[in-house]
């Protein structure tokens, strides 16, 4: 099969395309072949081991000292079962799944367990789209989970055009918030759609020197410090630091012994349960995924590029089959 392999750590040129083995599916597992994936920000910093300080050396150890000890990349996925394992019981060959599972996505085959973030994909949906939703729902879904998100709250998504913010809008949206999206200019217009009530110009103004205050932040960016969080938020507010750097579980503990703020710092539990709830709100048009660009298999490392550039919206999508417009009719 094809195969996108990561020679090195280094810029997206270290990607390139080869020749591996199809794998074959354990008695748990399925095997997916994949219709179309995505390059994410966990991809590309990854390829690159832009890795905070304070992890850089049980990272290289863990990740490979000299050179990627897994050399495919890729996290997300859509696709179509060729085969199942033995004592598979929840799918069967044929199903249109979609799901989340680190490493070797960016591949024409990929084999996933059965009890993974693995689920039939909504009706009517493409594998473009399909692709493009569980990292960033999953992941915004898990945190406000964990700031138990109420009705008539005030929410502010920090980095709201991107893949998890664009999700963490129409979520806190739901959950009955009053939600504000922190943006550019130029992505205003796509973050109302999604269901902002009120659209901040990070370019022009520091939403911590407004005068409104917020009960929770969602940070996708790792820019809110500890002042601005202060300063922004009420006497009880929560920080969801989604890419707050290792710096964040340190602003988690200092939290938790001192004032009533609390800075949640945690890594993102992807549970096939979430996954089907998703699903569901795909499927009942609450909420959506949000596509930047498409790039073909072959081209994988201009998708890294666009993700290093910043200034995606929303997620970058690889479509991995050639025939994938006959395959999703």
């Amino acid at each position: 099969m094809k195969t996108a392999l990561q020679t090195e750590y280094g810029a997206p040129s270290v990607v390139v395309i080869a020749d591996t083995a199809k794998p074959v599916p354990k008695d748990n597992e399925v095997l997916v072949r994949v219709m179309a994936t995505t390059v994410t920000s966990g991809d590309s910093r990854m390829r690159a081991f832009r890795i905070p300080a304070a992890f850089w050396l049980p990272a290289r150890l863990f990740m490979g000292i000299t050179r990627p000890r897994k050399a495919v990349l890729g996290a997300e996925f859509a696709g179509i079962l060729e085969a199942v394992g033995q004592s598979v019981s929840r799918f069967a060959v044929g199903d249109r799944v979609f799901g989340l599972h680190v490493y070797g996505c960016h591949a024409e085959y990929k084999a996933v367990p059965e009890d993974a973030a693995i689920a039939t994909m909504p009706p009517g949906l493409d594998f473009d789209a399909a692709a493009a939703i569980p990292f960033g729902a999953l992941t915004a879904q898990f945190f406000l989970r964990r700031a138990n998100i109420a009705a008539g709250q005030r929410v502010l998504v920090n980095g709201a055009s991107g893949a998890v913010g664009a999700f963490g809008v129409q979520l806190a949206k739901h959950y009955g918030a009053h939600v504000t999206g922190v943006c550019s200019s130029g992505n205003a217009a796509l973050v109302r759609s999604l269901g902002a009530d009120a659209v901040i110009d990070y370019q022009s103004m520091d939403f911590s020197r407004s005068e409104q205050k917020f009960d929770v932040i969602l940070d996708t960016v790792g820019n809110v410090t500890l002042g601005r969080f202060r300063r922004a938020t009420t006497a009880n507010g929560i920080l969801l630091a989604v890419d707050g750097g290792g710096t964040a579980f340190i602003r988690a503990a200092w939290t938790r012994l001192f004032g009533s703020r609390k800075v949640i710092a945690a890594v993102s539990a992807d549970r096939q349960a979430e996954l089907e709830t998703i699903r569901d709100l795909v499927a009942a048009g609450i909420v959506r995924p949000t596509i930047d660009s498409r790039h073909a298999f072959d081209d994988i490392a201009e998708a890294h590029a666009r993700v290093d550039s910043g200034r995606k919206r929303g997620a970058v999508v690889v479509e991995v089959a050639a025939e994938l417009a006959i395959a999703a009719a």
